[in-house]
This record gives C-alpha cells, structure tokens and sequence, in this order.
C-alpha cells in the first residue's frame, strides 16, 4: 500500500522529464484502450534513452504509441495480442501474460505482477480537489494503491463518469494539464453475417435481462439487435457507443437488475466521443474495478445473466479458442471464462460464445484448434453463427458433434463429419 504524502506537485508537459520519475528496472502501467494518456505514454517512449531500460504493462490498445522499434530499451508484457500489440507480437517484442481479466487486479495487487509507476487520465479535480478514475478503473485502482509513484495527466476533454474509485489529493504524486481530443473507438458497421448472428441471439434474451458485451464487432452487432426489448441491464467489463444509443432509447434501464438496480456498470468505456459525452456525469453509469466487474459471486446473483463473448474458433467437441491461429497471438484469454461462468450459475443464465462460421474460405467450426483452449469445453454454453445456435448443455460429446456441425458452414459440413468418424 502507498504510504500518504502530499503529493500533487504540478508538471509543466513541455519540460517533462520522466527521467526523474520513472527508474531503470521499473514498470510502467497505464490505462487501456481509450484511457490511455497519450501526453505520458508518447513522451515516455521519446524519452527512453534517458531513462534506460524499462518495462510496460499493457492493455488492449486505441493507438500505436507502443511500436517495435522502441524495444531497443523498452520490454514489453500484456493481456492481449490485438490492434497495435499484433505488430509488437509478430516482431518477437510482447510478452504475453495468459491470465484471466479477472485475475489482473489481484496480482497487481498482490505484487506478482509488480508495478512502479502508474500513469492515469483524468478530468480536472472537484473542489475538494479529488480525481475521478476517468474512462477506466479495472485494475488502475488496484496499480494507484500498489506503485510507487502515481502520475495524473488532467484532461479537460476527459467525462467526469461516477460510481468508481475517488482519488485524494495525496494519493496523486505529480499532475500534468492537458488539453487534447481522446482517442476513439468507433463501431465497424454490423454486415449480413454479424445482423443473422444477431437475430439469432435477440431469440435468447429475455426482457429485463442483464447483459455482458464482449469486446469486437460480432458481440456489438448482437446487442444492439436487442433494440426491441425492454428493462435490459448492463454489468460488463466495457461498453461501448451501442450501450448510449440503448440507453437513450429507453432499452437498458436496469430497472430489473437484481444487483446495483437502475445502473449500467462497467470497468471503461471504450467507445467514441458520443459516449463519452453521453457517460459525463450520467448517474445512470458507474465504473468500477475488475474485483466487482469480474467477481463471480456478483456475476452469479446477476438476474438472467447473458454473457455475450466472440471467439476464433469453436472444435467440434466445445472447446474455444479466442487467443491465437497457427502461432500468431491475435486476441485474448480475457473475461470471457470468468462471464461464461457466472452466466452458467446465474438463475435464467445464458452464456453465449459468438462467431461467424467461416473466415475466408476457412471454417472456424473446427475438428481440432489451431491455437489455444482459451475456454475448456465443461465451460461451454452456446454457440451461435449465422446458421443457427447450438446449445451444448448437457449435450454428450457425440451430440455435440451433431450440434456444432449444424451450425457450421455448409460447405464444411461433410469434412468436418469425416473427421469425426476418422477420430473414432
């Protein structure tokens, strides 16, 4: 735990030197996705030479501030393999750490997963001169409590969003002002496959469900294919746009959450500035840390809990791969399980993996993965694609097998029954 001080001392942004902030040896952790503060991370990586050798952890990444020419003195370790982390990966430069989401805060906290020096975004400070987490908390509360040294880019531009952690004056150790746009995410538009997927996942959702959104274009297109239900409920590791324009329309409510009744929570926002300038002081939406976000109890007390997560392929026999094909690391292990697995105990629940069934001309309905077991087939709930859902509940291997060939592509069908039989 930080020791109090009277932290806050204010840095001018042209004469930062992080040199007197960040040693050699460190680790350097910051916001992912759209929390990133760019005004750091961009000045650290210009300032590596000075600094020496040092170690990032990172998120899913919304910009290429991290890139493979700035491992001459920087290594880097994250969650995930996708957006800007795919060219460090396929360079031999990122370290990947498989571990669940919700495992992050814990050993963050814990030191095993060490942390020196945290940099966060945040709006201005109240009167009392406290800072909201920003667009994250995750595991950002768990790093500011643990590191030596916390530093605060203030962005003006940056939602005052409630329901997460509140950092004291002294639990801030240096602020820099800025003034700048924030990075986006922006939805890629929902086509034929992902609208068929779609409707065939509005089919298992019920009125006042509570829903987690996965991360990618399959699990946005599904949700808001709900557009015509009513009373649903958000908890979910992210939200995005999709998330506002439902609230706005009435559709998620909360008013039928079983847990935190009325609000939409999630660990950031990741989405454009029609978010953010919905989520600014929105009572409706809290953040909070992975330790809730993630926690199964709460995930297992969630009123018909629907999990929504993507994944790469599915084998024949239920098992998921979301990480990685033929040794590139595309994804991640991420909150997927953890979801999956309250959804499985929640009362009503419904875990769903989605996917289109094809990618090119390969199928990703497979007799056997060509990357990790991201997701372990006693952990299979249903599978949807464009052809339909299969539902391996209770299903013995052999129905499984009938069940998931059902909904892979035609013209894969009869290779992949043959496989079946030359396994037997």
């Amino acid at each position: 735990m930080r020791a109090p001080d009277n932290g806050g001392s204010r840095l001018d942004l042209d004469t930062l030197d992080l040199g007197a902030l960040v040693r050699p040896g460190d680790t350097v952790l910051w916001g992912q996705s759209v929390a990133e503060p760019v005004a750091l991370t961009r000045r650290l990586m210009a300032q590596r030479a000075a600094i020496g050798g040092f170690r990032c952890f990172l998120g899913m990444p919304a910009s290429d501030t991290c890139r493979p020419e700035h491992t001459d003195l920087v290594s880097f370790v994250s969650y995930i393999g996708s957006g800007a982390n795919r060219a460090l990966y396929d360079s031999g430069r990122l370290q990947i750490l498989p571990v669940h989401f919700s495992e992050l805060g814990r050993l963050v906290a814990s030191g095993r997963l060490p942390i020196d020096v945290v940099m966060l975004l945040v709006p201005p400070p109240d009167d009392a001169g406290r800072f909201a987490m920003g667009l994250a908390d995750e595991y950002l509360s768990a790093a500011a409590d643990r590191a030596r040294i916390v530093v605060a880019e203030v962005n003006d531009h940056v939602p005052r969003v409630g329901g997460g952690r509140v950092l004291e004056p002294h639990e801030v150790d240096y602020v820099v002002e800025s003034s700048r746009p924030l990075l986006q995410v922006t939805e890629r538009p929902a086509g034929e496959v992902e609208q068929r997927v779609a409707a065939h996942v509005a089919g298992l959702v019920e009125d006042g469900a509570t829903l987690q959104i996965g991360v990618g274009a399959m699990p946005t297109a599904a949700l808001r294919g709900l557009d015509g239900h009513r009373d649903l409920g958000i908890h979910s590791g992210m939200i995005g746009d999709a998330v506002a324009d439902l609230m706005e329309a009435g559709v998620i409510t909360g008013a039928r959450k079983s847990i935190d009744r009325g609000l939409t929570v999630a660990g950031v926002l990741m989405g454009s500035d029609r978010l953010f300038r919905y989520a600014d002081a929105q009572p409706r939406i809290a953040l909070r840390a992975v330790s809730y976000t993630h926690d199964p109890q709460v995930l297992a007390a969630q009123h018909k809990f629907v999990a929504i997560n993507s994944a790469l392929q599915v084998d024949l026999t239920g098992q998921i791969n979301s990480e990685g094909l033929d040794g590139r690391y595309l994804g991640a292990i991420g909150g997927a399980v953890d979801f999956i697995r309250g959804a499985a105990r929640a009362t009503g629940g419904v875990p769903v993996t989605v996917l289109a069934s094809t990618a090119g001309e390969h199928s990703r309905i497979v007799a056997e993965l060509s990357g990790p077991v991201s997701t372990a087939r006693s952990d299979a709930g249903l599978v949807v694609t464009e052809h339909g859902v299969a539902d391996l509940r209770g299903l013995t291997l052999s129905q499984r097998h009938e069940a998931l060939l059902a909904v892979a592509h035609p013209d894969h069908r009869d290779r992949l029954a043959d496989s079946i039989g030359s396994r037997r």
